[in-house]
């Protein structure tokens, strides 16, 4: 069986959003739940999956009708859950997973991608305007480097050469902190 295009989820160019919750909620639930590995409360999960119809529903002029649905609404997942992991300050205490499946590799892991984050934050607040909005539109927007050019009316080529110094700004501030490339 084919995966479905977001096409099929369109009524006169609208997007019929029950249907698309019927079908893709617990497909989302699964997302949400793999990812967090049981650090998101229920009412959290539950609002990351009532956001990305919302997100869905405020885009629906925007969506290119050929993309595939699933691979869409994954992305907008794991963007709402980089957010919500953002937003929510983040804090390690051992007690809080006392009672929790997760072991110690998990929490780590999840301390050392936390870190990473902040490094990226605060390296991003250190550059131009121009390029952290190429930065955030093309990794936490999933915007295509045609639709950032259009976006901030600079050319493609422009767009490719600033993300690739970008990327190697924040490699370097990476391991400045002491992450090397193998981590």
């Amino acid at each position: 069986m084919t995966e479905n295009t977001i096409e099929k989820y369109l009524d006169n160019n609208n997007i019929n959003i029950e249907k698309l919750i019927n079908d893709y909620s617990g497909y989302i639930y699964v997302i949400v739940k793999n990812i967090t590995k049981e650090t998101l409360s229920n009412e959290d999960i539950e609002e990351i999956i009532s956001d990305v119809f919302v997100v869905c529903w405020n885009n629906r002029f925007k969506i290119n009708k050929n993309k595939l649905i699933k691979s869409y609404l994954a992305g907008i997942t794991k963007n709402l859950i980089k957010l919500k992991y953002r937003k929510s300050n983040f804090n390690l205490n051992i007690d809080d997973f006392e009672n929790s499946l997760i072991n110690k590799f998990d929490i780590n892991e999840i301390y050392e991608n936390y870190e990473k984050n902040k490094m990226i934050e605060l390296a991003l607040e250190k550059m131009k305007k121009e390029d952290k909005e190429i930065f955030l539109l093309y990794y936490y927007n999933s915007r295509s480097i045609k639709e950032i050019s259009e976006i901030l009316n600079i050319s493609i080529s422009k767009v490719k050469t600033k993300l690739f110094r970008i990327r190697k700004k924040l490699k370097s501030e990476l391991i400045k902190g002491g992450y090397d490339n193998g981590k």
